[in-house]
């Protein structure tokens, strides 16, 4: 039986279809196989350098995960042992606290060498070492890394270790920039450049800084009223108010002067 015209095209149809079929598949096979080709080579070439790009990576990893554990160790370890320092200092134990701060001056962040420096000072103040106590105070004084209001603390501490040992005009030269009113630590740093000024008979000097404490409401009330009676002795009034100064008289003030 022979084959009509629209059977000859259903047939050719059809085998073309598989034909495409076919190509289609391979055409897979040579995408999947040079894809694969493609991948094994670029393994072959940075395989290790990849490989070896993750293992820095997870060790980076890991040793930050190490450096943040051992520095939040050793800050929580600071931290223990400048508070049993401090509280050694307050019983009054200054040789105890003098062995817990040693180990934080030179191995601890400026945050508990700082602090650590001043109790070691404070002990060997305790203990009539002035002139370690002096020396610790300068080295922190002088420290451009450390906050500015410890450093100045530091000078003034310093000065106050020392001070009978001192000139009268070095006492001045080191405080006199800390003298001025306004200043967190006027009414310290005031009150010995004004005696100071006592001992080189410049009472005209002596007698307005006295004053100018005396009316310093940040001072503590027994400076206030040392330094008002003090500049009374000068010849300089520092009695503004008269109900102020019963006030300080009766708080105690000058009490125990």
């Amino acid at each position: 039986m022979a084959l009509g015209p629209s059977n000859n095209q259903s047939v050719a149809v059809q085998s073309a279809n598989r034909e495409r079929a076919q190509q289609d598949v391979f055409r897979r096979e040579v995408d999947e196989a040079v894809r694969q080709d493609t991948i094994s080579t670029f393994f072959r070439r940075f395989g290790k350098l990849l490989i070896a790009g993750f293992v820095i990576v997870a060790a980076a990893l890991g040793a930050w995960a190490w450096w943040h554990h051992e520095v939040t160790t050793s800050a929580e370890e600071d931290a223990v042992e400048l508070t049993m320092a401090i509280d050694q200092l307050q019983a009054g134990n200054t040789a105890a606290a003098s062995e817990r701060a040693a180990p934080l001056l030179s191995d601890a962040p400026a945050g508990y060498s700082v602090p650590a420096a001043f109790i070691a000072a404070a002990a060997a103040l305790e203990e009539g070492d002035s002139a370690k106590a002096a020396k610790l105070f300068d080295e922190i004084a002088a420290d451009a890394g450390n906050p500015q209001p410890m450093r100045d603390l530091a000078t003034i501490r310093s000065v106050s270790a020392q001070y009978d040992t001192m000139e009268p005009q070095a006492v001045i030269d080191r405080l006199k920039p800390l003298a001025v009113p306004g200043n967190a630590f006027f009414p310290s740093a005031g009150e010995m450049v004004a005696m100071a000024y006592v001992e080189q008979g410049k009472k005209d000097l002596a007698g307005p800084m006295f004053a100018e404490i005396a009316r310093d409401e940040d001072a503590p009330q027994s400076l206030r009223a040392r330094a008002r009676q003090l500049a009374g002795m000068m010849g300089t009034d520092a009695v503004d108010d008269a109900e102020e100064v019963a006030d300080l008289v009766a708080s105690g003030g000058a009490a125990g002067q």
